[in-house]
């Protein structure tokens, strides 16, 4: 006998209900094997990241040229400094003529032949200067007079160049501080304490504050830039940056939001932006975006379910990727946000992030002035040290130069 419809309807609701739920975990699953597959080779994961269990990068296929230098390739020579700029010159006569044995004396004047430059360091490649207060006793009204050693020298026991070479070791070797120390004792003869290395730290960020703010205002300014954006550990869980053929102006913050962004760019965003499809830079119209390339070569190795979700996603945004073709200063890609960035990247891995607010400030005013004389081909320390210099003095800091 068949069952009546009012005592199979309830049976026929928990199997919909039941096939509803096997779906939605089919899906689930689906969504973790995705995440549990994915690596350099099909995201944006950095190959650091690639996990030991994801398949091999393709190799290339031998081009059978031999390693090194390739035949016909034009040489790189070290150039001789002129005569003038060396420290100093030993000369290299003979004694006797070579075919007779004749003496040759010190009247004889010898011709130059051949040059050779050799570069050392001394033992201790610091100079240890002492500054002594004197005081006089007048001959005429027997009273004394006292010097007093100039207060920007007692600020501290370390010179302008040597606190600069402190901040830049710190910030571009990626070590701890105490290998920081070690390296500056052992290769420089500098006796320093932990105290001093961070101390230094403290005094080259307030000395790049007025310059970090002026870059920023700079960056936010231009009408063309690369946006990206990387984690960071501790006090600081992101850093950011902007960047365009001349600057890079970094910003560690704890959110990877809109007020994150704004923080960098202000809170208008001018200009065009070429940055990757993260949410957060769906505020900027389409016609002021450009879209990178290579993370869309990425996109398109994944399954067929994602790459459905992609198409779509590009569809929506797809102005966005030939704002290159219209906008002078945007390129094709992102590769150069991501350059700026990677240092940065080694300096996390190495050093575990920043442990506290007054870290983050050192990390993001040294990267923006590291990278910014990078692109310019100017030199890191002779800015440091004049920053340092007028910090010491109290007079108004040199500006990032143009």
């Amino acid at each position: 006998m068949s069952e009546s419809p009012t005592t199979s309807a309830p049976g026929c609701a928990n199997c919909v209900r039941l096939e509803r739920e096997v779906q939605q975990l089919r899906e689930e699953l689906a969504e973790l094997r995705r995440q549990l597959n994915r690596n350099s080779g099909n995201s944006s994961l950095p190959p650091s990241a690639h996990p030991p269990w994801a398949p091999r990068p393709a190799s290339r296929k031998p081009s059978g040229r031999k390693p090194g230098g390739q035949s016909g390739h034009e040489g790189h020579h070290r150039e001789l400094l002129p005569v003038e700029q060396v420290d100093e010159v030993v000369t290299h006569k003979p004694a006797r003529c070579g075919h007779c044995g004749a003496r040759f004396t010190d009247s004889v004047a010898g011709q130059l032949i051949d040059r050779h430059q050799v570069s050392e360091l001394p033992p201790r490649a610091v100079r240890i200067t002492e500054h002594q207060a004197l005081a006089c006793t007048c001959r005429r009204c027997g009273q004394i007079t006292r010097q007093r050693i100039p207060q920007e020298l007692t600020r501290s026991v370390l010179g302008l160049r040597l606190c600069a070479a402190i901040a830049f070791v710190s910030s571009r070797v990626h070590g701890s501080r105490r290998a920081v120390q070690e390296l500056l004792e052992e290769v420089l003869g500098a006796s320093l304490s932990l105290g001093t290395v961070m101390a230094r730290e403290r005094e080259i960020t307030q000395a790049l504050g007025e310059p970090y703010r002026q870059a920023k205002q700079m960056i936010q300014k231009a009408s063309a830039k690369n946006v990206d954006e990387t984690g960071w550990k501790r006090a600081g869980r992101f850093l950011w940056v902007a960047a365009t053929r001349s600057l890079a102006v970094f910003h560690l913050d704890p959110c990877r939001n809109r007020d994150a962004l704004h923080q960098l760019l202000g809170p208008k965003i001018n200009g065009t932006i070429c940055t990757d499809r993260f949410g957060v830079y769906e505020k900027v119209p389409l016609e002021r975006r450009g879209l990178c390339w290579s993370h869309l070569k990425r996109a398109i190795r994944s399954p067929a379910k994602r790459a459905a979700r992609f198409c779509r996603e590009l569809l929506r945004l797809e102005p966005a990727l030939w704002t290159f073709a219209k906008v002078k200063g945007i390129e094709p890609t992102n590769n150069h946000a991501e350059r700026m960035l990677r240092p940065a990247v080694m300096w996390r891995k190495q050093s575990l992030g920043s442990h506290s607010v007054g870290g983050c400030r050192f990390v993001e005013r040294m990267m923006t002035v590291l990278q910014t004389l990078k692109l310019r081909g100017q030199s890191v320390m002779d800015y440091l040290e004049q920053a340092i210099h007028a910090l010491r003095c109290g007079v108004s800091p040199p500006p990032l130069p143009a």
